[in-house]
């Protein structure tokens, strides 16, 4: 596959995975955030079952591969579901647009996690930090230093989403991409079918977001994870994550256009710094690997 394709994927994955923001606001007016999570998990996992099975046939009888398997996708899908809820509840308070580039942060706050684990920060993560810290002023603060509840669960996704990436990086080396997706999926679906079952939905309110629970399942959870798969083996990485970064971007338009949101000035100004930043801290982490 020429480069030029595989990048078409890759934003084809990066607007599937920012209109889910849109399906998870539109989702948070009827159903709790463990309800749409757990729901969209285990389609995602379903989903994923076929592309799983050439990998199974090949590692059956395997004992050390499947125990390696097992604690990686329970570690991650533990920090799959954790990030997952915190990241609809916020989206049900501060809407799609915002939540796209709050959640975004995670890329900036990872090479600070991987201090933990004896790796260095790069330069530009350090000019990359401070210029994030500003866009989140202007998007998140509003007068007298306040802030909304919905972005503080969007700044904790964030870093949850930053932990996942650490676990997986710790965790799934030994273990074939898709099984561990699929099995993080699994363990998140179940996870969040405890909470599920604290908030109750009825069936009618499930079934009346069958469309942005279908959407968040198959296709940002079990079709784009798989066109990630595909393109980043045809792209280099410093441009790939460039692709990837605009679902945050896709995430906005989405919102503005579908939801009616709108931004202030103050807010556009910030997300444009949070995106800006993004960029610079992804564009330094890959120039060893163009």
């Amino acid at each position: 596959m020429k480069e030029s394709k595989a990048m078409l994927l890759l934003l084809l994955t990066s607007l599937i995975w920012g209109l889910a923001f849109v399906a998870q606001s539109v989702s948070s007016e009827s159903m709790g955030p463990f309800t749409f999570n757990s729901i969209r998990m285990l389609i995602g996992a379903t989903v994923l079952v076929p592309f799983s099975v050439p990998y199974i046939r090949r590692h059956k009888g395997d004992r050390a591969y499947w125990r390696s398997a097992a604690r990686g996708g329970i570690l991650c899908g533990l920090c799959l579901a954790s990030a997952s809820v915190a990241q609809q509840t916020g989206v049900a308070v501060s809407g799609a647009g915002k939540g796209g580039f709050i959640t975004s942060l995670y890329i900036i706050i990872v090479p600070f996690m991987s201090l933990a684990i004896g790796q260095r920060i790069q330069r530009n993560v350090w000019i990359s930090a401070p210029i994030a810290i500003i866009g989140m002023y202007l998007l998140s603060i509003g007068s007298g230093f306040s802030i909304s509840s919905g972005d503080l669960y969007l700044m904790l996704c964030s870093v949850l989403f930053a932990l996942h990436i650490i676990v997986i990086d710790l965790t799934g080396r030994e273990t074939d991409g898709i099984v561990l997706s699929m099995l993080q999926f699994l363990t998140a679906g179940i996870v969040c079918a405890f909470g599920m079952a604290a908030e109750r939905p009825s069936p009618e309110a499930i079934a009346s977001q069958w469309i942005p629970l279908l959407y968040a399942g198959v296709f940002s959870c079990g079709i784009a994870y798989t066109l990630q798969v595909v393109g980043q083996r045809y792209v280099r990485p410093s441009h790939a994550v460039f692709i990837l970064s605009l679902e945050s971007v896709w995430a906005a338009i989405g919102g503005a256009l579908l939801l009616s949101e709108r931004l202030s000035m103050r807010e556009a100004a910030g997300c444009i710094l949070v995106f800006a930043a993004v960029i610079i801290a992804q564009l330094s982490s890959q120039k060893s690997s163009t």
